[in-house]
């Protein structure tokens, strides 16, 4: 019987925790700010940047090519002595 009178005290005080740990969650829950709105207008014809002309993709691709020849060629070679 003596142990059920220590642990009393700390279940209560866990209970007092939890329950006020989930009032505090919900407060923050109902302070979110929902009336902001965002405007997404993806047909807009305003030129873009210089990646929308295929000369950068080609010229990129090149060099991306070359570098990985050049890598993978750099492990394959011997050193005969």
């Amino acid at each position: 019987m003596e142990t059920s009178n220590k642990r009393l005290p700390l279940r209560f005080f866990s209970k007092l925790l939890l329950t006020a740990f989930t009032f505090l969650l919900s407060i923050c829950a109902f302070a979110q700010d929902a009336t902001k709105s965002v405007d997404v207008n993806i047909n807009t014809n305003s030129g873009g940047g210089f990646f929308n002309s295929i000369w950068v993709w080609v010229v990129g691709a090149a060099v991306f090519i070359l570098l990985l020849v050049a890598l993978l060629r750099g492990n394959g070679s011997r050193r005969d002595a």
